[in-house]
């Protein structure tokens, strides 16, 4: 267990290290950076790589709602969920100090939004609460539909971590406006300890609203899609 765990929190930081990183440091330096495109690309990275690297030995999880939408859908058992989350919750809280240490490293640096998940006057594009709670419910779910089928037995083995990571990337597309993207728990809460705008209080939509996501993308492989199967596969430890 572990073993599991520590790669479960080394994913997590390495989704938040590089993800928010890339927002903090790499979107608009110093006049032209990679925009909100490269962050979303750098966010399906993290997953992609780490899913190849540790996904072998924990799952390749690095999200809450990722954890229980598979525990839904029969793929990992219930009894590791909370030590799953306390892991990947801890990685990226780590993940965020580091990138903290090396933003501040500017004189006159200020965290502000510090790549948070908002809504209203947090939502990057003014977008209220209604339209992030369904923005980020939606996008769970169809996160952990493409996590559920890439990974089922009738999928090519080996292939799983590029569809996870275009999906996530896809996600942030869309979504960077709305919320900012968190589709994610632990990257929301990771963030959020070190804004200084408020997202803290916010943070709640971020974490149910996933979680709902999660158990309404594993409901609808479940049952819709592929009703009674419980492959192998990246999202199950045995």
């Amino acid at each position: 267990m572990f073993r599991r765990l520590s790669a479960e929190a080394f994913g997590t930081f390495w989704l938040v290290f590089g993800g928010c990183g890339s927002a903090i440091l790499a979107a608009g330096f110093p006049d032209v950076g990679i925009g909100f495109v490269g962050v979303a690309l750098a966010f399906g990275l993290t997953v992609l790589t780490m899913a190849y690297a540790v996904g072998g030995i924990s799952g390749g999880h690095f999200n809450p709602a990722v954890s229980l939408g598979l525990a839904l859908a029969g793929r990992f058992a219930y009894k590791d969920l909370v030590p799953y989350w306390v892991a990947q919750v801890v990685g990226g809280i780590a993940g965020a100090a580091v990138l903290y240490v090396i933003a501040s490293g500017v004189a006159g640096y200020t965290p502000g939004g510090f790549a948070s998940n908002g809504f209203d006057a947090n939502s990057p594009g003014g977008y209220g609460m209604l339209a992030a709670l369904v923005a980020e419910i939606v996008l769970t779910a169809f996160f952990l539909i493409v996590i559920l089928g890439s990974t089922a037995k009738a999928v090519p083995a080996g292939f799983a971590p590029i569809a996870i990571g275009l999906a996530l990337t896809l996600i942030h597309l869309i979504s960077i406006p709305v919320t900012n993207t968190s589709v994610n728990p632990a990257r929301s809460i990771a963030a959020a300890v070190f804004a200084q705008n408020g997202a803290m209080g916010q943070v709640w939509l971020f974490i149910v609203a996933p979680l709902v996501g999660g158990a309404l993308g594993a409901a609808i492989w479940k049952y819709v899609l592929s009703p009674g199967e419980s492959p192998a596969g990246i999202g199950q430890v045995e």
